[in-house]
């Protein structure tokens, strides 16, 4: 059985290429395998391996600039889901194309996995789904708000086109780990709403923590691994 850690952190690097042969060396010389992403805005990926190797890899990110606190997402593969280990630089570790974006300066409220159900529930919120059409084909929230977006970088058009029929409603929005709600909660900020809501953790962490029987989740969460998508637990 492999443990598969889908992790993301928004940290200044000032110098990412500096930090991806020591990162690669590590994940490769304990087996690990998967795609980790570096920009300067910070890191993003998931990666397999034993749970040994896992611990070795996420250690030596934890001694990257300010990655001390990173959090991770954690479940599990009967076989190696990836088939090498590749460490990219990128301009950014999610694409939305807006440059004055920066969730290191401000982020909606997180909303913890066991409190998301109650609040998507309430009348006054308009829950979103950031992810792409291909995503939320295969699974997504009672009620959810499909953008049918292809790419993220379309999120910005799709929110100027709809946001009038929202009202004034609260947003709450989630994606499948919760990188993409970091910049979108950002986003929506600077256009002036005030009430901002993302799932922490993402849909992974809601369907790890949250019991089948109390889920508000239907179908499957997409992964992009060679599982292709998980469930509950």
């Amino acid at each position: 059985m492999f443990t598969v850690a889908a992790l993301y952190k928004f940290t200044p690097f000032d110098d990412p290429k500096a930090l991806r042969g020591p990162l690669a060396q590590t994940c490769c010389s304990h087996g690990v395998k998967g795609t980790l992403l570096l920009a300067r805005e910070g890191i993003n990926g998931t990666i397999a391996g034993t749970r040994t190797g896992i611990n070795a890899a996420l250690s030596h990110i934890q001694t990257m600039p300010g990655c001390a606190d990173i959090e991770w997402k954690e479940s599990t593969a009967e076989a190696m889901p990836f088939p090498r280990m590749k460490v990219r630089l990128k301009r950014e570790i999610v694409t939305m194309g807006q440059l004055d974006i920066d969730p290191t300066a401000s982020v909606g409220t997180y909303v913890e996995p066991k409190d998301w159900n109650d609040l998507i529930a309430a009348d006054d919120v308009v829950v979103i789904d950031t992810r792409n059409d291909y995503e939320v084909a295969i699974g997504t929230f009672e009620g959810a708000e499909d953008p049918h977006t292809k790419t993220f970088g379309q999120f910005p058009d799709w929110w100027a086109q709809n946001a009038p029929r929202f009202g004034n409603k609260k947003v709450a929005m989630f994606c499948t780990g919760g990188i993409r709600c970091e910049k979108a909660s950002n986003y929506l900020l600077g256009q002036g709403i005030d009430e901002v809501f993302h799932l922490k953790g993402g849909i992974l962490k809601y369907l790890e923590i949250v019991p089948e029987n109390q889920s508000r989740w239907k179908g499957e969460c997409f992964v992009f691994d060679g599982r292709v998508a998980v469930g509950h637990g």
